[in-house]
């Protein structure tokens, strides 16, 4: 098991962001009330639609053209969940290892573990194709405000503006994809919103769904470090991966992508990180974030820790693939709100945001028009959070049941699901409704009893302590039994515990005696309600967040970028190491501090080498760069995002934050936080001299 410490460390950590850049000691926590905002607090994530050419030549002494902001558009990607990019004009896709690695595992044959071993083809004919992989380039950007603002006209009430929105939406969808030839065109179309409503953007992609692993290292190298490393530097991993896009059956010739740099980033260099990142809540009212800290992120966090809980106490290396991905991307989460959470916790941060809100409220009462239109949402907006804590128990019990969530307890979420389905049939429900649901309930993927069991506990002792005093007759289903006994009973007895077995009586007017739909029963109306009252709040805090959205805009305008919606950005930032533990952490490492962690702390560590790493070869140079920091403004999403020059040429690649970065989803700030990313010259030193890969190097530096 996880030792306390590592998350206690993690949260004290956070408090370093109330140290100035210098380095010397100051009050650990600024009081709130004297805490003042930063002029780039909501960050510097720039958007396409309003290219950053005024901030750049501020910041950097350096005005980009259209053709720049063009060629830097034209060889980003999209690939579910990350950020990648092409780096040669056949088509060669570079992302990271992390980013990659479900796809290696769908590559992998009978006889082979490429996760484990890795992968290189060295002929275009042993690329392998990756079935559901796809990549996109946003091709067009088209303003459509005024067409989104017309649709919402004569909509008098928030659902109906909701509806009107939605529609909206759909018709310019429509529109433009017809205008590329429609659906089977190799394009689709995505409305973006920005500012939360205030700006609406109909991005046009180009999806290339023939996409090949090309190259892969090792596990043990791609997450070198593992867990205990993870949002850390000094870092001394190589998380990389390339890709090839074909089209037709051959490499897709490009002429957008991003020479590579054989110099590398030096220190306090201009770099730019283009790539897609996933959501922030920089724009969030003071009394939003305050939520979040109170009960969603809080309760939220306890359910992840609980999940890695009973995964770390399951998973052995000899474990599937999937349940040892899973492992891995909860321990990333688990670590990534661990630090959201101590972030909202902390006053200086929190004061910084309070004063960014008094200063936008201050500047809307200053104009009558606007004071008139907007003043009062921030406390509408205060009181629609009010209303979310009334819900607190519903939210903690019903927390992981959703039928989109991954980290409820399939048994329960089959249960809450087939409760809903059974009462629907019942009472007449139309054909189509029963069909969506029996969908839902049969698509819930299975996990092993053991997991289950643990899943289950925890979710019987939430059931108990938030909703038994309020039904009856859960309470008499709970009493006399501990939650283990209850959990063993669902896991060994009820049908729903396989989707096999749930398909096979999911129908069975019998169902309705199965132990997990008695436990539902009689919460059902309970969560119907909480359902419809989360919705119908969440439709009145869309329409506030839109009406604040554009008073920010009528007032700031594009001097702040938008929250980030896992749409193309631009950030720029410099090459530069912080003060660190009293010391100072460098701008780069070296393989040298590769082999010192593996030594240091042997195999069957974290930091265990694989077995073509043990001997390092004799053309290999150690003192090579391999990883380095920069100021540059990243969240999850920006995996394998390419770190640029002014040239446009790859000097890095995005695969990590540090801890100061994880407060990053609603304030971004620059005394600790930085962007973690694996250096080209490191890159290119172990494909050439560790993994022979001749073919990629030759390709990579000449982008042919």
């Amino acid at each position: 098991m996880r030792s306390g410490i590592q998350y206690v460390t993690l949260l004290l950590s956070l408090s370093l962001f109330a140290l100035p850049a210098s380095g010397q000691a100051v009050q650990q926590v600024s009081p709130a009330d004297t805490a003042t905002a930063g002029r780039f607090d909501n960050g510097r994530m720039w958007t396409f639609d309003f290219p950053p050419v005024e901030q750049f030549a501020e910041a950097h002494g350096f005005s980009p053209d259209e053709a720049w902001f063009e060629r830097a558009r034209l060889g980003a990607l999209r690939i579910p969940g990350c950020s990648a990019s092409f780096v040669s004009d056949l088509g060669l896709v570079m992302t990271n290892h992390h980013c990659g690695r479900s796809h290696v595992s769908a590559v992998s044959g009978d006889a082979e573990n490429l996760l484990d071993d890795g992968f290189y083809a060295e002929t275009l004919d042993q690329e392998r194709r990756v079935p559901g992989l796809y990549a996109d380039q946003l091709v067009e950007i088209q303003d459509v405000t005024d067409e989104v603002y017309a649709a919402l006209e004569g909509a008098e009430t928030d659902a109906e503006r909701a509806d009107a929105r939605r529609n909206a939406i759909t018709n310019i969808q429509q529109r433009v994809l017809s205008e590329r030839g429609g659906a089977d065109s190799g394009y689709f179309v995505q409305v973006i919103t920005l500012y939360n409503g205030a700006r609406y953007s109909a991005y046009t992609f180009r999806r290339y769904d023939d996409v090949r692993l090309v190259m892969t290292p090792e596990q043990a190298i791609g997450f070198f470090g593992g867990d205990p490393d993870n949002f850390s530097y000094p870092r001394y991993t190589l998380d990389m991966t390339f890709f090839r896009v074909y089209d037709n059956g051959q490499p897709y010739a490009t002429p957008y992508y991003f020479p590579w740099s054989d110099n590398g980033p030096s220190e306090n260099e201009s770099v730019f990180i283009i790539g897609n990142p996933g959501s922030t809540n920089r724009l969030e009212t003071v009394a939003q974030l305050e939520y979040r800290r109170d009960i969603q992120e809080r309760y939220l966090l306890e359910l992840i820790n609980q999940r890695v809980a009973a995964l770390e106490d399951y998973v052995t290396p000899d474990s599937p693939d999937a349940i040892r991905n899973e492992l891995f991307s909860l321990l990333n989460v688990q670590k990534l709100y661990g630090g959201r959470v101590g972030g909202l916790q902390n006053e200086y941060l929190m004061g910084r945001r309070r004063d960014t809100e008094r200063q936008f409220r201050d500047a809307v009462m200053a104009d009558a028009a606007l004071a008139e239109t907007y003043g009062p949402l921030f406390d509408e907006m205060a009181q629609l959070q009010q209303e979310r804590r009334e819900l607190e128990d519903e939210y903690v019990a019903f927390l992981g049941l959703t039928p989109t969530s991954s980290l409820g307890s399939p048994i329960m979420r089959r249960a809450l699901l087939a409760a809903r389905y059974l009462t629907q049939q019942e009472q007449g429900a139309g054909a189509d409704q029963l069909s969506q649901l029996r969908t839902q309930i049969l698509n819930i993927p299975d996990h092993p009893a053991e997991l289950q069991q643990a899943y289950v506990t925890d979710r019987i002792a939430a059931f108990r302590t938030r909703l038994a005093s309020d039904h009856p007759e859960l309470a008499s289903q709970l009493e006399g039994s501990s939650d283990e006994e209850i959990a063993r009973r669902l896991v060994t007895s009820s049908q729903l515990a396989t989707s096999e077995s749930t398909a096979a009586v999911l129908d069975d007017a019998a169902l309705i005696d199965d132990p997990a739909i008695r436990l539902m029963m009689p919460v059902l109306d309970a969560y119907a309600d909480f359902s419809s009252a989360t919705a119908g709040i969440g439709e009145q805090e869309t329409e506030i967040g839109s009406r604040l959205g554009r008073a920010r805009f009528d007032i700031y305008g594009t001097e702040i970028p938008p929250d980030a919606t896992f749409s193309l950005r631009i950030a720029d930032g410099i090459v530069q190491g912080y003060p660190y533990n009293g010391t100072v952490a460098p701008w780069y490492t070296t393989f040298y501090g590769m082999y010192d962690r593996y030594y240091s702390f042997g195999p069957g560590t974290d930091w265990d080498l694989p077995a073509r790493w043990h001997t390092i070869p004799d053309n290999f140079e150690p003192a090579t760069p391999l990883n380095f920091v920069s100021t540059n403004d990243i969240i999850g999403g920006n995996s394998g995002s390419p770190v640029l020059n002014r040239d446009l040429e790859v000097v890095g690649l995005v695969f990590d934050g540090n801890i100061g970065f994880l407060p990053s989803s609603f304030i971004y700030v620059t005394d600790r936080a930085r962007a973690v990313s694996v250096d080209s010259r490191g890159m290119i030193e172990a494909l050439e001299n560790v993994y022979g890969a001749q073919r990629i190097v030759d390709e990579l530096r000449s982008g042919r």
